[in-house]
């Protein structure tokens, strides 16, 4: 077995150990907690990344790991984990299965392996640096649609409601009028970016995100064969940014209806 072949399958035993955390949680009842009444934290997101942690520091004690709940890293590291252990607080908060867990790992600033599972479907997307991306097992790719006419597309909104709402549902407005078949605003940022490497949606687009929202969903849209970049154009690193990730045909079009003047601030 080759290095990443054991990386990836340390990266899915990690999952399948925050899963059970999760799958807990989500029957028993957790005590949520909030920084905002809408920006929700809670037993479980603390304890799947400790999880997630330690499985991953018992094959690989010196790689980085950056966590959305307290671990933080080197993002120029040579090895380094990006995690999110819970995306989509909301929506379990509110008995909604539709969260997931989300690991990635990069080896010098480049995505090679890409994990997001949601742990109540038991939906699990892959994606290998030059191997394509999967769904529970199967290969996905993105849609061939050439038309924003002919599509779904996905949004998220960042926990501001400010200026940066109001710039989200204007580009809406906007792409109402180029006649696309609806608007989906789901919750979870890393299904999101599978629903685009599946043909569920044509592009999704969300104007501020952390790296642990986007970093394993990343690299599924690229190895499905679409194209992920800020909404200006941009090419995504592994800070805080816009994301524009689309079936690479429509990322254009796209891109220029969400360009927006909150994005030059």
């Amino acid at each position: 077995m080759n290095e990443i072949q054991s990386i990836r399958d340390v990266g899915i035993k990690a999952t399948h150990v925050a899963a059970d955390i999760i799958r807990h949680y989500f029957t028993h009842g957790v005590t949520m907690r909030s920084k905002e009444s809408y920006n929700l934290v809670s037993d479980a997101d603390v304890e799947s990344e400790q999880a997630i942690v330690k499985t991953i520091r018992q094959s690989f004690p010196h790689h980085e790991i950056l966590g959305e709940e307290g671990h933080h890293a080197d993002i120029s590291a040579e090895h380094l984990w990006v995690i999110d252990p819970l995306d989509g607080t909301n929506n379990f908060a509110h008995h909604i299965p539709h969260f997931a867990i989300s690991v990635a790992y990069y080896y010098q600033g480049i995505p090679q392996i890409g994990i997001v599972y949601n742990p109540i479907r038991d939906d699990l997307y892959q994606a290998i640096k030059g191997q394509g991306a999967t769904h529970n097992g199967k290969p996905i790719s993105v849609g061939k649609q050439t038309r924003l006419d002919e599509v779904l597309i996905g949004v998220g909104f960042y926990y501001d409601r400010g200026s940066m709402m109001v710039a989200t549902l204007e580009a809406i407005e906007t792409l109402f009028g180029q006649n696309i078949h609806g608007i989906r605003r789901m919750g979870t940022a890393s299904l999101d970016l599978c629903q685009v490497a599946s043909g569920m949606f044509g592009a999704y687009f969300e104007y501020l995100l952390s790296p642990w929202d986007y970093a394993a969903g990343r690299l599924v849209v690229e190895e499905a064969g679409g194209r992920i970049t800020t909404c200006d154009g941009r090419d995504v690193g592994l800070q805080k940014c816009s994301i524009l990730a689309s079936n690479t045909t429509l990322h254009e079009p796209m891109r220029t209806l969400c360009q927006t003047p909150f994005l030059k601030i």
